[in-house]
């Protein structure tokens, strides 16, 4: 019920966002991609050995900008879900993401301009850890789910550094997968709700490297107030080369660090060509 709510408020604080800068001059502008990439390798009576395999990943990014002299509202979309067989094992996924950012900044004439925030990050479906060769269960939509408010300051470079760095709160949501919200100063319950306090930074970097060469990062810090020598991490990166009008190659790199889950960096890392189309 208390996952519900949250969730109800930070749409509705978009909504509420949305309303407030509407107005008969309000001019938005809408961006969109959707694509998907695929990769597949097949025998027939092949004599060097190998296994038939095939994968795919689809995607949407999504924006919503809306901006004038005095405001700036932004809201970006991005979600991510794929799946790999190999040989005769069943589908396992590979991607399984959704991540939700509305940014709210007030343009003050400064060198920073004040800000507010409002995020949302979990899976879109079930999550499975396959490294003990049983298939576990381990992540669902919104179990857990992170929903985080930050108050602060942004710097912006041109077009191609977007910076802001405030206070934040980050709340954290299970209902099975008690594991990402459990306090472990508790040993008689295991917490569905964590509600934390800290500080969050987000740097986003978007750079043209050739006519058909595009590279773009998000790097995420979060400390919490009482342990601030420990920061969680989160960068994202990715190179798109245009191949054609509508086909690319893709090398993403995901880096996470989050120590109240694992002590050890997590890395993702994918070489996929697919279809692109913009919607906007």
């Amino acid at each position: 019920m208390i996952k519900k709510l949250f969730l109800f408020v930070s749409i509705f604080i978009v909504l509420y966002n949305c309303k407030a800068f509407a107005g008969a001059d309000t001019t938005w502008v809408p961006t969109g991609t959707v694509g998907i990439n695929v990769s597949q390798v097949s025998f027939s009576n092949w004599a060097q050995g190998g296994d038939n395999s095939i994968s795919w990943t689809g995607f949407g990014n999504m924006g919503l900008l809306y901006q004038t002299s005095t405001w700036s509202l932004s809201n970006k979309l991005k979600i991510a879900y794929g799946r790999t067989k190999l040989g005769d094992q069943d589908y396992r996924t590979n991607d399984n993401e959704l991540y939700f950012e509305t940014v709210a900044t007030k343009m003050a004439g400064w060198a920073v301009n004040p800000f507010f925030s409002n995020t949302v990050r979990t899976t879109l479906t079930t999550g499975y850890d396959y490294k003990s060769g049983v298939t576990v269960p381990i992540s669902d939509f919104f179990d857990p789910g992170y929903i985080s408010q930050s108050l602060g300051f942004t710097y912006k470079e041109d077009t191609w550094l977007l910076t802001r760095m405030g206070i934040a709160l980050q709340e954290v949501f299970t209902k099975n997968y008690r594991q990402y919200s459990d306090d472990p100063a508790t040993t008689d319950k295991e917490e569905a709700f964590k509600l934390e306090t800290g500080m969050e930074s987000v740097t986003d970097t978007k750079l043209k490297l050739d006519d058909n060469l595009l590279y773009q990062s998000s790097l995420r810090l979060f400390t919490r107030f009482n342990h601030l020598d420990v920061w969680d991490v989160r960068w994202d990166n990715n190179i798109t080369v245009k191949a054609t009008k509508y086909v690319n190659v893709n090398l993403s790199v995901l880096l996470v660090y989050e120590k109240s889950l694992s002590t050890r960096t997590q890395l993702k890392q994918a070489l996929q060509m697919g279809v692109v189309y913009s919607i906007f």
